[in-house]
């Protein structure tokens, strides 16, 4: 890298949140590390960084095996000279239904993937973090870390145990001048939202139409939330503005969580 623009690295940067956030840190400048396993679409969101005037490196990774993380963070390292900035946004839905209903099997790949893919990615980036001088992690959790939602268990644990991670790794991290911060998204309008609505009405024996209304109603705005509000959020948690937050869980979910 010849000049002296900040070297980001998204997680699940393939579509959905992640997407938008690549492309968030792409427009104020950064170049974009984009991770993930489907490398089809990472090449789509880096020809879409690209054509902005981004510059975008695709790196095939999977945030659950410990040596697929380290050779993304390495490899970053050696094309752009430094870690700046991880957003840890890889994560998947989980099993739904009622706890003593799921398979056990569900319920360890939820964890698999969004917890212990946050702490291989942190892991595995810190470290080149400690040797920059400076950083900030960024991870993506969610409301449902911090109050029930029916037939979510699985997910709703993994997004708890997050919210302790950030806490004690911004403990940890805080003294080589790395920020460690936390965004709790609530009903983000988009592919997911749309799964986790079909199978709550499944669960529930109601229509979709219905569990929206209520995700809606629960907004004292009415609405869900837009993925470029998270990205937003991202963005700024990683810039200067943020220097003095670190262990912080950002509510961006149009009010539907206020603590």
């Amino acid at each position: 890298m010849t000049d002296e623009r900040r070297v980001t690295v998204v997680t699940g940067a393939s579509q959905g949140i992640g997407e938008v956030i690549a492309n968030a840190f792409g427009s104020v400048g950064d170049a974009i590390v984009l991770a993930a396993r489907n490398t089809e679409n990472l090449e789509r969101v880096a020809e879409e960084i690209r054509r902005a005037g981004g510059e975008a490196l695709v790196l095939a990774t999977d945030v659950t095996e410990p040596s697929s993380v380290e050779y993304t963070m390495a490899k970053t390292v050696e094309i752009f000279g430094r870690i700046d900035v991880v957003v840890a946004n890889s994560g998947v839905g989980g099993p739904s239904g009622v706890l003593w209903e799921l398979n056990p099997d569900e319920w360890d790949s939820a964890f698999e993937v969004n917890v212990k893919g946050v702490f291989l990615t942190a892991r595995a980036a810190i470290p080149h973090m400690i040797h920059g001088g400076s950083g900030s992690f960024v991870i993506i959790g969610s409301i449902s870390g911090k109050r029930p939602l029916f037939g979510r268990t699985a997910y709703t644990s993994t997004k708890a145990a997050l919210i302790g991670l950030t806490r004690t790794l911004a403990l940890e991290a805080g003294p080589h001048n790395i920020r460690v911060n936390l965004i709790s998204p609530g009903f983000v309008a988009g592919p997911r939202i749309e799964w986790v609505i079909a199978a709550q009405a499944k669960v529930r024996g109601i229509t979709a139409d219905a569990v929206r209304r209520e995700f809606e109603a629960e907004s004292p705005l009415g609405q869900l939330t837009s993925p470029q509000a998270i990205a937003d959020a991202a963005v700024y948690l990683a810039s200067p503005q943020a220097a003095s937050i670190t262990g912080a869980d950002l509510n961006v979910n149009s009010g539907v969580v206020m603590y």
